[in-house]
């Protein structure tokens, strides 16, 4: 079946309500078992200590005094990994070799009785260094004097590569048409320079694991995870291990966001165990997340943009320079791909460079890449609003895309919903609500791919009638529910007869990370395939029952009914009358349905943001926001419109607070909540969200992803409000009152000059 040909429109009974979340009573009453609960007996604690220099070579690690400590039980270093993985990255990552390359990066570890005796045992491993200059910001990892981070670095994508080293891993580049050409059509061009910062996700719940390894390659791991199977690859290739061998169980999360979709600690407690021939669990510290887990990257990013008088863009080019922290894989790529997304453009180009800096691994942080890039075209395409006295929702309407529109990075586009957002926005009270003293409104749109992928799903039927799925996607939103009232739709059964539950690696096949705003729409399709499956199956049983061939009923409403009155006069027999007879007419009842889902459906959002400024301290705050985004069709709508809000309420911090912050040895110098400051309820207005939908042709309900996209808008539609508010250009996120009071400072200044 082609991505093109699997929605059916039809009419809904389940599916679009708003049920209870499965989750919701355990999580509430303290029952739901997340990472930091899990125990074992004979558990061991684990503690990593961690390089005080950002960039250092590691000349010798003595851990004879901590092995002598009385309660240890194990200590690790690199060499207790395998030597020869696929995955280089990743355990250098967790482990450093030769070189510490960030404040935090680890460098060895112990287990011991407790956690204080671990603690005090880190403190007796004498780590000897050769401390060297490091480099945080990425124009100056750029810079031909820069310290190297990597000695054998020469950048990919290149017609001609250096001979010299470099940190600049990788070159991408995307777009069409001949932008030199479209610029010379213009009447007006508007280039600026746009800087941000790095920020991290947030998750309440800091990364935790249990790790049980025995010494013939057997054994069993529980963690907080968006991608249990992920992990188990991960950590077989880190430890040398068959992949069968390893058994991996997610707990309910606390919060990722896209930063759980790799591995930290979860090798070393595996190392641990094995050394210790003990059960051993490590939990992070919030230091320890700040310091050492993946924030997104910072970003400088130049735009230059050519319009006609009438708002028509002739040329759009953006350079795009990432800093993905130690090691190469920056979102760039998502960024260039991205950053015009939203356009319909003839002349078009991005160019993404990916850098390696002295920071901990970026890690994605939803939508990797978008926010930044939409921060920096949006705030151009406002400037340039502003020029030409339009409407901003206007000159976005003039240039917007839509069905067969050739995106910037490569593809046509099928059935989108940008257009609908910005009429409902245009439409919407709060775009033509009257804005107060020192006040400004501010209008962007964001864009994100979606994502498909790996996924498999089992359901089965129970002699008493009701249903259980399993599934291999760790639920971060709520999508228990929504894959539960899609089965229950699709089998014409009460949402409360469906269970969904995230089975482990050993009891299902395998399945992609929860991320890409995927599970909904792949997950979703599988269990709608599985129940079709089932349904089947039951059709078949019911035909046994009344002697007549299966082809000659069918499943409707939650029964097999004979197709005509032709196939015989017989009572419809539901779902819990099959079930109660499946052990007669052949065994339980199961569906199962397997696929690497295509059709995914990109996703819009249009933002609106009013903010007020005080002309006196620099302070932004928000006064009013509203979200409208395409969910193609919303499963479950109060789940749909918290995506929505909260990913503009993480968009909203990024633009205005929350920075890392390094001094000049790259040490960072906020690594916890008091000084990082996320925003708390008490600095939002409520985020009213507006759910439009465009169906999606690659699903059979028409679903796209949501999850993600919301984030990308918020920081344009911020910068975009407090320019209007401030009378002058922001072009540096976060935009905190010192930053401000300095762009007002230099309107102010250039004044006066004049």
């Amino acid at each position: 079946m082609s991505s093109n040909d699997r929605f059916e429109s039809r009419e809904f009974k389940v599916v679009g309500t708003r049920p209870l979340r499965p989750d919701g009573l355990d999580k509430v009453t303290g029952k739901a078992q997340f990472g930091a609960d899990v125990t074992a007996p004979g558990m061991l604690h684990g503690a990593i200590l961690r390089s005080p220099h950002a960039h250092a070579i590691i000349k010798k690690i003595d851990t004879k005094q901590a092995e002598k400590l009385e309660g240890v039980h194990a200590v690790v270093t690199r060499t207790d990994f395998a030597k020869d993985v696929d995955n280089t990255d990743v355990l250098d990552n967790c482990m450093a070799g030769e070189k510490a390359l960030y404040d935090g990066h680890a460098v060895a570890a112990v287990a011991a009785t407790s956690p204080s005796v671990a603690r005090k045992a880190m403190k007796l491993i004498k780590v000897t260094y050769k401390v060297l200059p490091a480099v945080t910001d990425v124009d100056m990892a750029m810079g031909a004097d820069a310290p190297i981070l990597h000695d054998g670095m020469q950048t990919e994508g290149l017609e001609k590569k250096s001979r010299k080293p470099t940190n600049i891993a990788q070159r991408h580049e995307f777009g069409h048409g001949d932008v030199d050409a479209g610029f010379k059509q213009a009447d007006l061009i508007v280039e600026r320079s746009f800087t941000t910062e790095a920020t991290h996700q947030g998750y309440i719940e800091p990364h935790a694991c249990l790790a049980n390894l025995g010494r013939d390659g057997r054994g069993e791991l529980w963690c907080c995870t968006q991608g249990h199977y992920y992990v188990r690859e991960l950590c077989a290739d880190l430890l040398g291990l068959d992949e069968s061998q390893l058994r991996v169980t997610a707990s309910e999360i606390g919060g990722g966001f896209g930063g759980k979709t790799t591995v930290f600690i979860e090798p070393v407690a595996l190392a641990l165990a094995r050394k210790s021939g003990r059960p051993v669990k490590i939990v992070m510290s919030r230091n320890e997340v700040f310091r050492a887990s993946g924030p997104t990257s910072s970003s400088s990013i130049d735009v230059k943009i050519g319009v006609k008088n009438d708002g028509t863009i002739t040329a759009a080019f953006a350079d795009l320079r990432y800093q993905g922290g130690a090691y190469p894989g920056s979102p760039v790529e998502f960024g260039a791909m991205s950053a015009f997304a939203c356009y319909n453009l003839e002349n078009v180009k991005t160019i993404g460079w990916d850098v390696v800096a002295n920071r901990p691994k970026q890690a994605a942080y939803r939508a990797p890449g978008a926010p930044m890039a939409a921060f920096a075209i949006e705030s151009v395409v406002d400037e340039i609003a502003g020029k030409l006295r339009m409407d901003p929702i206007d000159l976005r309407l003039k240039n917007a895309a839509a069905a067969g529109t050739k995106a910037s990075f490569g593809p046509v586009y099928s059935d989108i919903g940008l257009i609908r957002t910005l009429e409902a926005a245009k439409n919407h009270p709060h775009y033509s609500a009257p804005l107060g003293p020192n006040q400004g409104r501010g209008i962007a749109c964001g864009f994100w791919f979606n994502f498909g992928g790996q996924t498999s799903v089992s359901l089965t039927v129970n002699a008493d009638g009701t249903v259980g799925v399993a599934v291999g996607t760790p639920d971060i939103g709520g999508s228990r529910a929504s894959i539960s009232q899609m089965v229950a739709e699709e089998l014409g059964i009460e949402y409360s007869q469906v269970r969904a539950l995230i089975a482990d690696t050993a009891t299902l096949g395998f399945n992609d990370v929860t991320d890409g705003s995927r599970v909904t729409f792949a997950t979703g399709l599988a269990a709608i395939e599985a129940a079709r499956n089932a349904a089947k199956i039951m059709c078949e049983r019911a035909a046994k029952t009344w002697g007549i061939p299966s082809d000659a009923v069918v499943w409707e409403d939650g029964h097999a009914k004979p197709v005509s009155s032709n196939a015989g006069d017989f009572e419809p027999l539901s779902l819990k009358d099959i079930a109660a007879s499946a052990a007669n007419t052949g065994g339980p009842i199961a569906g199962h349905y397997e696929i690497n889902a295509d059709g995914a459906g990109v996703s819009f959002s249009t933002h609106i943001a009013d903010v007020e400024m005080d002309p006196e301290t620099g302070r932004a705050e928000i006064k009013r926001y509203t979200v409208f985004q395409d969910a193609g069709k919303a499963i479950h709508p109060s789940y749909v419109e918290g995506q929505f809000q909260g990913g503009a309420v993480q968009g909203i911090g990024w633009a205005l607070n929350e920075e890392y912050i390094y001094n000049k040895d790259g040490q960072l110098q906020n690594a916890g909540f008091l000084d990082y400051r996320i925003p708390v309820a008490s600095d939002l207005p409520m985020i009213d969200a507006v759910i439009l939908e465009v169906p999606n042709p690659g699903h059979p309900y028409g679903v796209r992803g949501v999850g993600e996209t919301s984030i990308v808008p918020p920081l344009a539609t911020v910068a975009n409000a407090i320019s209007a508010a401030a009378g002058v250009r922001m072009t540096s996120i976060p935009m905190s009152p010192p930053k401000v009071l300095e762009a007002l400072d230099s309107v102010l200044i250039a004044e006066a000059a004049e």
